[in-house]
């Protein structure tokens, strides 16, 4: 059985409190951690079933295709979570079930229908899945608890800090003094000690589900560049052949900044926006490379640790965090001082969307998210405070940036992505700078800075050569479609 310490309790939090005489199984409702291995929910979710000596089962909602979402993030999570009910239903025996519709109605009604006691559920700190949680602890019955836990911070949220912060200064040494109780080794997972014996787990079809998301997704097509699942994001992270730490983490410091050197970054945010990797996983194997590359993993450690967990920090203590409305009040006052500021260009949201602006470098970094599904992090920054200059207002620039990243980027509708748009527009977790118009006292970027950093025309052309390969290939896949719906026909 495993050890009642093995997860801290810091980590989780109870929303509902039911029962305490647990006779009824666990249910682990997975939704942000995405992964059998390195998962605190799962292992809280076994630790209690053990505990009590009832079974656990994971369930699975599509979340009403969360946040509009299509086949590009769609098909990259199906695919993960295929190889996962796999994996977690032959290694501990634990049943994996996939629902389809809301959560609020299918996760009370299938705790009903189990006769669960305990449904263990991951955090997230946004709006949409907060409401959601919230709904289902008043739908569910009086004797079921409901916990959550923090399993994608190192540190929880509610542990870090207990209010909203300014800036990763302010949170940096909180989370530091915290680090040595959370940055630990994961335990030993345990098996379940009782078998699933409610309704039986019905049999899903991955091809026909992922067929389906392919095809009313096609507007925004899958990736080439990032295979999905849990194997696929420990070999980018430590693999013989092109892991990150394993053989490209020596430049980090310098050439994570460099929209030419892709391939100088990690590659892992992907894996960890839909929890087929832990940042805790990531943060302790980059530490035992740290005696060989201290700059490179200290780099690495405060983007994985301090400047991701800001940006929950942001989003969970501030409700407004995609509106102008949540940024600070020195910010919200001078972009609304210069709101009818007269702009050199001003584009529409189309335009913006098919990069038909004046400006070639703003049009490479938007067709470069737009084909490959990640534009580089120097270039977001640049693209953001590009759309503030170019459109009516503040509050039209972020909720066109806001809707460009969630619909093309791999890893849109995450709280790294508001926050990158609210620091770029917005000024959050930056200061004042000086005043000019249109940006107020928000922090100004141009293309003359741009060329200072790097070889701008080399990224514009780099972009160019991504876009012709992804179109040849989208060519030849259509040729080869219609040649096999030809056949098809001629039989």
């Amino acid at each position: 059985m495993a050890s009642l310490s093995s997860t801290q309790p810091g980590r989780f939090r109870v929303l509902k409190e039911g029962s305490k005489n647990r006779t009824g199984p666990v249910v682990y409702w997975m939704f942000r951690d995405q992964r059998m291995r390195d998962n605190w929910a799962l292992i809280h979710a076994i630790d209690e079933a053990n505990k009590n000596n009832v079974a656990v089962g994971v369930a699975f909602d599509l979340f009403d295709r969360f946040k509009g979402a299509k086949a590009r993030q769609l098909g990259f999570m199906l695919k993960g979570l295929r190889q996962l009910q796999d994996q977690i239903e032959h290694t501990f025996q634990i049943p994996f079930f996939l629902f389809q519709g809301t959560a609020e109605e299918t996760i009370p009604k299938f705790l009903g229908e189990s006769g669960a006691s305990l449904l263990v559920t991951d955090f997230s700190p946004l709006r949409e899945v907060r409401k959601c949680k919230d709904e289902i602890c008043k739908r569910v019955s009086d004797s079921v608890t409901v916990h959550e836990v923090d399993a994608h911070n190192i540190v929880p949220v509610w542990v870090a800090s207990d209010k909203l912060e300014y800036s990763a200064r302010t949170l940096r040494g909180k989370i530091n003094k915290k680090l040595s109780d959370y940055l630990v080794e994961f335990p030993v997972m345990q098996s379940p000690s009782n078998k699933w014996v409610a309704a039986p787990n019905k049999s899903i079809d991955w091809d026909s589900l992922i067929d389906e998301v392919l095809r009313k997704g096609a507007e925004v097509p899958e990736i080439e560049w990032c295979i999905p699942g849990e194997d696929a994001a420990m070999e980018v992270l430590t693999g013989t052949k092109n892991g990150f730490l394993t053989k490209r983490l020596t430049n980090y410091s310098t050439d994570r900044n460099n929209p030419l050197k892709p391939k100088g970054l990690s590659g892992l945010s992907p894996y960890i926006h839909f929890g087929q990797i832990s940042a805790q996983r990531c943060a302790l194997e980059a530490r035992k490379a740290r005696k060989l590359y201290p700059q490179a993993v200290d780099t690495f450690l405060e983007e994985l640790i301090v400047r991701r967990e800001l940006a929950d920090n942001f989003c969970f203590y501030q409700p407004q965090y995609d509106s102008l409305k949540g940024a600070w009040e020195w910010a919200r006052k001078s972009l609304l001082e210069h709101a009818s500021d007269k702009r050199d260009h001003v584009y529409s949201k189309e335009q913006l969307e098919k990069a038909q602006t004046a400006d070639l470098l703003w049009n490479a970094s938007q067709l470069e998210m737009v084909h490959y599904g990640k534009m580089h992090g120097f270039m977001r920054m640049y693209w953001a405070k590009k759309i503030l200059e170019w459109t009516s207002g503040p509050e039209e620039a972020l909720a066109v940036s806001v809707y460009l990243n969630d619909k093309y980027e791999i890893d849109g509708r995450d709280p790294k992505g508001y926050v990158g748009c609210m620091w770029s527009i917005c000024g959050v977790h930056d200061q004042g700078w000086k005043e000019r118009p249109v940006f107020g006292k928000i922090r100004y970027m141009n293309y003359a800075g741009c060329k200072r950093k790097f070889d701008v025309d080399g990224y514009i052309a780099y972009v160019k050569r991504l876009v012709r390969e992804k179109n040849k290939r989208k060519a030849e896949y259509q040729l080869a479609r219609q040649e096999k719906q030809h056949c098809t026909s001629a039989i």
